[in-house]
């Protein structure tokens, strides 16, 4: 890292400055989640300060997180994770031929012409899931893969966006409803059932694309391009 020219680095901020200023204000709510993909973490923000902050695992290089901004309205407890055709296609019937048992011994079933794999802690989504609706089908989630948060480069999922911490951020997010305490939450994440929880207020969500950037005790951060998009925004800058 220290060998990279101050050419390059120079560069880097020019891109990510344009990057910063593409963002738009939201003073809907005190609060704020900010996901930065190539930092690989999740910063909680309530009135300007950040507060907490986590590691994530966002999507491959093939199957890359989408960068836009939306708001956080319901918090599932016990999640069903209803199967994308896409993994249903490349995964799910390739092992059903294998083994006939394939559904029973993911925890799935059929519902409706789709599969689905039924709440628990074996499921894909863990024990909780946040939807801030969108069209990218995009949501931030529980996994019983704990493991991965340890590596450095942390983009193995298939698009959405694994919480490390997903127990704190369901108490953050409900500390603006009081008969949410702990226990409570905790119970419904281990309940088996699937529940839906809206929001009294909704919380922004901003998924990020930040190689560059300044943390919370003002030093200066740079971080791997993962997904290949500083070049072709350099390129645009320097045409104009």
């Amino acid at each position: 890292m220290i060998n990279i020219p101050a050419k390059k680095r120079i560069e880097q901020l020019m891109v990510n400055m344009e990057r910063m200023r593409w963002v738009t204000g939201d003073t809907s709510s005190n609060e704020l989640i900010l996901v930065n993909i190539p930092e690989y973490t999740l910063h909680y923000f309530e009135d300007n300060k950040e507060v907490w902050s986590c590691n994530v695992v966002v999507g491959k290089p093939m199957t890359k997180t989408v960068i836009f901004s939306g708001k956080m309205q319901y918090v599932v407890f016990s999640p069903y994770w209803n199967v994308p055709p896409s993994i249903i296609n490349a995964e799910v019937i390739p092992g059903m031929r294998r083994n006939k048992n394939y559904l029973a011994r993911h925890n799935m079933e059929w519902n409706g012409g789709r599969v689905r794999q039924k709440p628990g802690p074996s499921n894909s989504l863990g024990l909780v899931k946040f939807l801030f609706p969108n069209s990218n089908n995009i949501y931030l989630h529980d996994t019983p893969s704990k493991s991965l948060f340890s590596e450095d480069n942390r983009a193995f999922s298939h698009g959405c966006i694994r919480v490390a911490k997903p127990r704190d951020l369901a108490i953050r997010v409900l500390q603006q409803m009081p008969e949410w305490t702990t226990q409570k939450i905790d119970a419904a994440m281990h309940a088996g059932k699937e529940q839906y929880v809206t929001l009294k207020k909704t919380i922004p969500v901003y998924i990020g694309y930040f190689t560059a950037f300044m943390s919370s005790d003002g030093q200066l951060n740079f971080r791997t391009d993962v997904y290949k998009r500083d070049a072709s925004l350099l390129e645009m800058l320097m045409q104009n």
